[in-house]
């Protein structure tokens, strides 16, 4: 890829219009964020099928008296988690274990408020152009379909014989959270024009880190969701071999299924991406820095490759100690930070001016 080499800086006004809605999807991506960290200590602490049943309206309201938990209880106590791993469970634990999925609910149904309450003062004001406009209706539905994911999610563990959700549907529930948050953080960022012009350098690999930082987060899922995390607790070998044989990477049948039940190959997935996202986050901070020192594009890049460096060393420490909740809530929180700040990156690559082009007379 060839990055050209730095082009003067135009100055420019910062915009001042759209201030209520950039801080309206700000506040709606902090939310994202809070929810993605509350569920992953739900999964954490086996919190996840406590809740049974999917009621989007009623179920906002938790059981208000001793016969209700009663009867919340009886209906965890039929579920296959509770018959095959927490039987004998007191009803004080399971309380422990329902608040958590229950806050969990509350928060999705809170930030869907949030959303669609402000979608409906931008569209009823008319306070963007109709094809903005669709595109916050279309992340409202994007933001919909993460809620039956989720559901559909939570029905994959009450299935007979299971005592966890399924792996894939809990990567798909996450990759989801993930494509919500980032259109929320690029469409705030793109209501913010740059106080800068500069020409765009490197779009290319900045698309490319935003690509492998999404795989990424899906590989991770599928650790989470296979408890790959409690396995292999080595670093850099893995089973004793920086590379593990084909027979413990591939020891199940059919082949497809040990990219997703194989902890073996799930962990080592992980592991070879994180070494990849790294190379190429600090590669792209070299090309920057050299090509155009200094500029907004440089600054971003040296931030995503410290941010990946500190996420890998975060997962080293976080499989090394067999993932403690505090570690695991960290790896998954860093992970969305390194997402907003990709994210950021690239649609600020988006709104530079394409190599050659000039800036148009007053800025």
């Amino acid at each position: 890829m060839t990055i050209a080499l730095d082009q003067p800086l135009v100055e420019t006004k910062p915009a001042s219009g759209h201030a209520g809605i950039r801080r309206w999807l700000w506040l709606v991506a902090a939310l994202v964020f809070v929810m993605v960290v509350v569920g992953g200590a739900t999964r954490l602490t086996g919190s996840g099928l406590s809740i049974t049943e999917w009621k989007p309206i009623t179920g906002a309201l938790p059981p208000l008296s001793t016969e209700s938990w009663a009867a919340e209880f009886e209906k965890y106590r039929a579920s296959p988690q509770y018959q095959l791993l927490n039987s004998g469970m007191s009803l004080g634990e399971f309380q422990f274990i329902y608040w958590w999925e229950w806050g969990h609910r509350q928060l999705g149904r809170f930030i869907g408020f949030v959303f669609l309450a402000g979608f409906l003062v931008v569209a009823l004001r008319r306070l963007l152009p109709w094809r903005r406009t669709l595109t916050l209706f279309g992340m409202g539905l994007l933001l919909g379909l993460q809620g039956a994911i989720g559901w559909i999610m939570v029905a994959s563990g009450l299935e007979p014989g299971m005592v966890a959700v399924a792996p894939v549907k809990l990567t798909l529930h996450l990759t989801f959270a993930g494509l919500f948050f980032a259109s929320v953080v690029a469409f705030a960022v793109s209501l913010t024009p740059p106080r800068r012009i500069e020409q765009a350098r490197a779009r290319g690999a900045a698309w490319a880190l935003l690509a492998l930082t999404f795989v990424q987060i899906a590989l991770g899922g599928l650790v989470a969701g296979s408890k790959a995390g409690l396995t292999f607790n080595t670093w850099p070998l893995m089973d004793g071999a920086l590379v593990p044989p084909s027979s413990t990477l591939f020891a199940q049948s059919p082949f497809w299924e040990n990219f997703v039940d194989n902890v073996a190959l799930v962990q080592f997935n992980h592991r070879l991406g994180a070494y990849l996202l790294l190379a190429l986050a600090l590669w792209h901070v070299v090309a920057l820095r050299r090509a155009a020192p200094g500029s907004g594009g440089a600054k971003r890049a040296t931030a995503i490759a410290g941010m990946t460096l500190a996420q890998g060393l975060l997962g080293i420490v976080t499989l090394l100690l067999a993932v403690p909740i505090w570690a695991g809530l960290a790896h998954q929180a860093l992970a969305f930070m390194v997402l907003a700040m990709t994210v950021v990156h690239v649609t600020r690559s988006s709104l530079l001016l394409p190599l050659g082009e000039k800036v148009p007379a007053g800025g």
